[in-house]
């Protein structure tokens, strides 16, 4: 065994696994920010039309057993643990459970693949609250870098991007119009991280892949009040505007800022966002999320041995470079005062 670190910590964001869940999932989500009530019962709907469950969990399972049997057939034979922000399993108990079972060290792989607040600080401001709760011989926890520019993760998005891409008719399948999807934060958020940036490099990156389909960066989700101005284009409002324009027959809908189905992805993009191209009669096409395909899987565990061993080589695409392993202090801070 490793003698730097000796557990894997796979950090998500958790979701209700039952009706019973699902309010009091969404109350934990929404601590402390400037959400409308009425906005959190809207969404409740939407976790009740799937039961009140989230897929987010069970993907997260399946992907640590996939991790799970890479690292046993490629090493580094590392013990696998899983805490969430929202829901069971959560952070502080996870923590507690790594203690108890000895961890002195981890490596925590986040399942977020670009830089923000919510996808980055606020997991590490989750990580040292559950180390504060722990006490004394609470492990400790270091993040590995994300990796939006890395080659696994891209290519695994053209290869999702592909088979998606294969169920148009042959005849009509290059002028199919890509929509790369991403959950949309505040502009006052955006402002203080790379988000924006990441992800148009990663979607520049899958198309350059694919044969010349002409492509945009949409956003969906937003939660916050009405006037508080938030990333766009809206996808709804953008499916919309193209129809408009009368000759658009296909999209594809890569969800690139999601490595699992959410329930925003269920929902915005399978329900709603194809019911807007139902609408205007243009076929919506939904690429699956990277998940469990071999190549990401094989992209963790290359990002662990990395780390691990210290490699000069950082794998990264495109003009950005590899991110960095230590966050600096004020990274992806959510004021507009914060430096970039």
């Amino acid at each position: 065994m490793n003698d730097s670190y000796d557990a894997i910590l796979v950090v998500s964001f958790g979701g209700p696994e039952g009706p019973d869940d699902v309010l009091p999932f969404l109350e934990n989500v929404l601590r402390g920010k400037n959400v409308p009530r009425e906005r959190m019962l809207e969404v409740a709907k939407h976790y009740q039309q799937f039961g009140g469950v989230s897929p987010i969990n069970e993907q997260n399972r399946a992907l640590i057993n996939a991790l799970e049997q890479e690292l046993v057939e490629h090493g580094p034979d590392l013990p696998i643990f899983w805490g969430n922000r929202n829901w069971a399993p959560l952070l502080p108990d996870t923590l507690l459970q790594m203690k108890q079972a000895g961890v002195k060290r981890a490596l925590a792989f986040f399942t977020s693949t670009f830089s923000s607040y919510s996808g980055c600080r606020q997991y590490r401001e989750d990580i040292q609250r559950a180390q504060e709760q722990v006490g004394a011989g609470a492990p400790e926890v270091e993040k590995l870098r994300v990796f939006f520019n890395h080659p696994g993760f891209i290519e695994a998005t053209v290869l999702r991007t592909q088979e998606a891409l294969d169920q148009i008719p042959e005849e009509r399948r290059d002028k199919a119009v890509i929509l790369y999807s991403a959950h949309s934060i505040p502009l006052t958020m955006a402002s203080g991280c790379r988000y924006e940036a990441q992800l148009q490099e990663s979607s520049r990156l899958v198309s350059d892949q694919l044969a010349g389909h002409p492509w945009h960066l949409v956003y969906q989700s937003r939660s916050g009040p009405p006037h508080q101005p938030w990333l766009e284009p809206d996808i709804c409002d953008y499916i919309k505007a193209l129809g408009s324009q009368g000759d658009i027959q296909d999209l594809v809908i890569v969800p690139i800022g999601f490595v699992s189905d959410h329930m925003e992805v269920l929902f915005d993009l399978d329900t709603e966002a194809k019911d807007v191209g139902r609408e205007l009669g243009i076929n919506v096409v939904r690429a699956k999320t990277v998940g469990v395909h071999p190549r990401f899987i094989r992209m963790i565990r290359e990002l662990i041995e990395e780390r691990i061993g210290g490699d000069k080589e950082r794998p990264a695409l495109g003009d950005m470079g590899a991110s960095h392993d230590v966050c600096p202090v004020d990274c992806c801070l959510r004021t507009t005062e914060a430096s970039r």
